[in-house]
């Protein structure tokens, strides 16, 4: 036993040394700028149709590097950019709807974290904008959910527009998809509204926003699974 215990030891401290010398995950980074639901006026002016915007976020712990995706919500179109500062600049098309995310890494550790994803104009000709496509709360995509006691799910949503002239909104829902029965056309500040479902299934919907003066955006479909 004499000869055990210093064994023993040291497989406890190599233990010990290995846990403390574990890489920590990187942490999520907060976005700056381009500010969120805004219209981005500072970009550098490279033609009428495109500039470059520098995109700015906090530095995050445990990360040495980011990616920066910019994603142009009229055509889907990602552009993305792998740097180690907390800034990044990208041409991008004038008078357009975009989001934008951050994801830290760190070469040591195989998590990542992803930021907030914001959304913003990229300025443009034109002196007013389509509301930004509502940003769906719940249900998620491709949830399981669970109705009520008077079978019935709530739906929310978030709307925004760079001009605050959002009118209404209008729901559409159906268990088959394309959604396009309208069920609700709420205004601007009711962004939740309930349906019903009578059985066990698959459900699909999808929002409209409008504004004052007839522009309008479109989330996409979402579905979600009801028990």
């Amino acid at each position: 036993m004499r000869f055990l215990a210093p064994i023993i030891a040291t497989v406890f401290l190599f233990m010990a040394c290995s846990k403390k010398d574990d890489p920590k995950s990187p942490e999520q980074a907060s976005l700056v700028f381009p500010e969120r639901n805004s219209e981005c006026t500072t970009g550098q002016s490279l033609s009428e149709t495109t500039s470059r915007v520098e995109f700015i976020w906090q530095a995050s712990n445990h990360t040495d590097s980011y990616e920066l995706r910019v994603t142009n919500l009229n055509t889907g179109t990602t552009q993305t950019a792998f740097v180690e500062t907390s800034s990044a600049s990208v041409t991008i098309a004038k008078g357009v709807p975009y989001s934008w995310v951050v994801i830290s890494k760190n070469s040591s550790s195989p998590n990542t974290a992803m930021s907030e994803q914001w959304l913003f104009y990229n300025a443009g000709s034109q002196t007013n904008y389509a509301p930004f496509p509502a940003e769906i709360v719940e249900p998620q995509m491709a949830a399981n959910v669970f109705k009520d006691i008077n079978n019935e799910v709530t739906l929310s949503w978030i709307g925004a527009d760079v001009d605050n002239d959002i009118v209404n909104y209008e729901v559409y829902f159906s268990s088959e998809t394309p959604p396009e029965t309208l069920i609700a056309s709420p205004a601007a500040t009711d962004m939740d509204v309930k349906v019903s479902v009578p059985t066990n299934g698959i459900y699909y919907w999808r929002v409209v926003t409008k504004d004052e003066v007839g522009n309008s955006s479109d989330t996409g479909i979402f579905d979600f699974k009801v028990f």
